[in-house]
């Protein structure tokens, strides 16, 4: 296999998808249609996907030994050897100095929106991650910075309960990838990371029902609060309230029943059920707010 393509594999654009949340704030403004903006989003996209694909190969550096002992993640190009570390590194380097510079261009607050992902992303990977609750704040702030980073890019003000309710989704899917992670390496999870120690299934249950219970209710205060009323025109967006309850349900159900959320990108966008309820939410958000 060429080095070309072990790179591409070590930057996981399968996770890619993450990304999508950058277009948020383009959407709930009402500027979907706007070309320049919906244009300026595009790159704002594609400009992630280079820092999140950095970030990537920077998680693999920092977790080499830990991942040879993986039974998934020891075919990674850099635990099996098939990727050369020094290579890894300056790929690295070469990929977010590339994309800082691409964020700073569209415009300073994205540039300084997208340097604080790769400084917490840093810090994650070389300590964070070994702190209990912390490491898993810093799994959801690379979600947050996302939405963050859709509004500054197309400088449109974003609600302050739907950052919140996107604080409360992102902690969701960090504390479920924890719990799925905790259950699958069983008692090897010691071995794997030293902050599993600190963890066990009662105190990640509870955490995963305060951020269910927070995503429920910050969203729908956002779809009835008077300023989102005032700015669309419309009582109409709690309609969306059953969807996404039904969605966040069904993905509790594929963590608990299925054992999944692992990878929050494959339960998200390979679950059909998900991906009606995905589709369904669009196709009535899109009614409600531009038609």
């Amino acid at each position: 296999m060429n080095t070309f393509l072990l790179i591409l594999l070590s930057m996981r654009p399968k996770q890619w998808v993450k990304n999508i949340f950058i277009f948020t704030a383009l959407i709930f403004s009402k500027n979907v249609f706007n070309l320049q903006m919906f244009l300026t989003s595009i790159e704002t996209f594609s400009t992630f996907c280079l820092i999140s694909g950095g970030i990537y190969i920077l998680n693999d550096l920092s977790d080499i030994e830990a991942d040879k002992n993986h039974h998934r993640k020891s075919l990674r190009p850099l635990a099996s050897g098939r990727l050369d570390p020094l290579i890894a590194k300056i790929v690295l380097i070469v990929v977010l100095t590339l994309s800082l510079i691409f964020s700073f261009l569209i415009n300073r607050a994205l540039g300084l929106t997208a340097l604080a992902y790769i400084i917490i992303q840093f810090a994650y990977s070389l300590f964070l991650k070994n702190v209990v609750i912390a490491d898993v704040f810093c799994i959801a702030a690379g979600f947050f910075l996302r939405v963050v980073a859709g509004a500054e890019a197309i400088e449109v003000p974003i609600s302050s309960w739907l950052l919140i309710c996107t604080i409360f989704i992102s902690l969701f899917l960090g504390l479920s990838k924890r719990r799925h992670e905790f259950i699958l390496l069983g008692k090897e999870a010691r071995n794997h990371r030293k902050v599993f120690d600190e963890y066990n299934i009662t105190l990640l249950d509870q955490m995963v029902s305060v951020a269910t219970a927070g995503t429920v209710i910050s969203y729908s205060l956002y779809t009835l609060s008077p300023e989102t009323v005032r700015k669309f025109n419309t009582e109409n967006l709690w309609l969306t309230i059953p969807i996404v309850l039904y969605g966040i349900f069904r993905y509790l159900y594929l963590v608990y029943q299925k054992e999944g959320g692992g990878n929050p990108e494959s339960t998200l966008f390979e679950d059909k059920q998900i991906l009606v309820s995905l589709a369904l939410y669009g196709i009535v958000v899109g009614i409600i707010l531009y038609y």
